[in-house]
C-alpha cells in the first residue's frame, strides 16, 4: 500500500464517522492515529457525551467482524475469551470463542467488571492472541479494542490498574459540544438516529495493510531522541513517583507515525509529536501524592515538559517536502 491509498482509507472512515459524531475532529483524528498505529484506544468521559456511539461509528465504517461487550461485576474471564465444552452429539470437547475473537472490539464500562476479568485481555490487547488451557489461539488482523469509562461514578466499580491502563495506547477525553455543535446534533437527531444507515467505508483487510504502512513511516533519529527526552523528563519530575516506562516511548513513536498518516503524511514532523504526547503519557504517569492517576494534573505535567524539552529542528528535506 502506498500513502495515497493508506491516506484514503483514513479519509474515507474519517467521513463517514463525521456523519454520526458533530464536531469532535481532534477525538477523531487521535481515534484514528490509535487505529492505524496498532494500538487501542480508552474513552473516558460522563455518560452521555457520545463515547460508545463514537466506538459503534467507526466500527460501522469497517466492513469487519465487530463485538461488543457489556462489563459487569459478573463478568467472567471466560465469558471474554471463551471455553471448552463437551459436546454430546460429537463425544469430543469443542472450544467455542469468546467475544475476543473479532477485529474490532468494543469493552463498554470496562472499569464495571472486576480486576480479574479486566486482566484477561491484557494478552489479548498486548500480543494479539489468547491462551486458554494451554492452547494459544492468534487473533485476528486488525485487532482493535475501544474501551469505555465513566470517571466520575466510582460505585459498583474497579479502577483499572497501571498495567492494564498501560495496554490502551491513547486515552481520549469527548468533553461536551459546544453551542453550535449541541444545535446540529438536535437538528441531526430530531428524525432518526444517523448510526442505524451508517455504511462501511472500508474492509479489514484495507485496514490492516494500511496499518503496516504506517509501520513504516519515517521517523528521524533526532525525533526518535526527542522521544526518549520527553519520557525521561517525565521520570525525573518532582511530582512523578513513576513515570513513563520504555513501553510508553514505542507507544508515543507508534502513535506519532498514526497522526502523521491521518494528516496525510509519510513522515512524523514535531508538531506530531507534540499533539499525541499528553493524550499517551498522561494516563501512564503516577503521582507521588496519589495513588491513582490524576488527570488533570498528569495533563500539566505533560505540557510542563513539552514546554521544557528542547523541539528539533525539521530536516530539510522535509521542509523542501522531499
Amino acid at each position: 500500500m502506498e500513502l495515497r491509498e493508506a491516506a484514503d482509507v483514513v479519509l474515507r472512515i474519517r467521513e463517514n464517522i463525521g456523519k454520526v459524531i458533530v464536531g469532535k475532529q481532534e477525538v477523531i483524528d487521535l481515534l484514528l492515529a490509535a487505529l492505524f498505529g496498532n494500538g487501542h484506544v480508552l474513552l473516558e468521559d460522563v455518560p452521555g457525551t457520545g463515547k460508545t456511539m463514537l466506538a459503534k461509528s467507526l466500527a460501522r465504517s469497517i466492513d469487519g467482524e465487530f463485538k461488543r461487550i457489556q462489563f459487569t461485576p459478573d463478568l467472567l474471564p471466560s465469558d471474554l475469551s471463551g471455553i471448552h465444552y463437551f459436546n454430546q452429539k460429537t463425544g469430543e470437547f469443542q472450544f467455542r470463542p469468546g467475544p475476543v475473537f473479532t477485529q474490532v472490539l468494543l469493552a463498554d464500562e470496562i472499569n464495571r467488571a472486576t480486576p480479574r476479568t479486566q486482566s484477561s485481555l491484557l494478552e489479548c490487547m498486548e500480543e494479539r492472541q489468547v491462551t486458554i488451557d494451554g492452547v494459544t489461539h492468534v487473533l485476528a488482523s486488525p485487532f482493535f479494542v475501544m474501551a469505555t469509562q465513566n470517571p466520575i461514578d466510582s460505585q459498583g466499580t474497579f479502577p483499572l490498574p497501571e498495567a492494564q491502563l498501560d495496554r490502551f495506547l491513547i486515552r481520549i477525553s469527548m468533553g461536551y459540544p459546544t453551542y453550535e455543535e449541541g444545535m446540529n446534533i438536535l437538528l441531526r437527531f430530531r428524525e432518526s438516529n444517523p448510526l442505524a444507515s451508517l455504511s462501511p467505508m472500508t474492509s479489514g483487510e484495507e485496514v490492516a495493510a494500511a496499518q503496516k504502512f504506517t509501520a513504516g513511516i519515517n521517523i528521524g533519529e533526532e525525533l526518535l531522541s526527542y522521544i526518549i527526552r520527553i519520557v525521561e523528563a517525565t521520570r525525573r519530575h518532582p511530582e512523578v513517583r513513576l513515570g513513563a516506562s520504555p513501553r510508553a516511548a514505542v507507544a508515543l513513536m507508534c502513535a506519532s507515525q498514526g497522526y502523521a498518516l491521518v494528516q496525510g503524511r509519510d513522515y512524523v514532523i514535531p508538531d506530531d509529536i507534540k499533539t499525541i504526547a499528553e493524550p499517551v503519557l498522561a494516563h501512564r504517569l503516577l503521582l507521588r501524592h496519589s495513588i491513582r492517576t490524576e488527570d488533570k494534573q498528569s495533563k500539566d505535567i505533560v505540557r510542563q515538559v513539552l514546554n521544557e524539552i528542547e523541539v528539533p529542528a525539521e530536516p530539510l528535506s522535509i521542509i523542501k517536502g522531499k
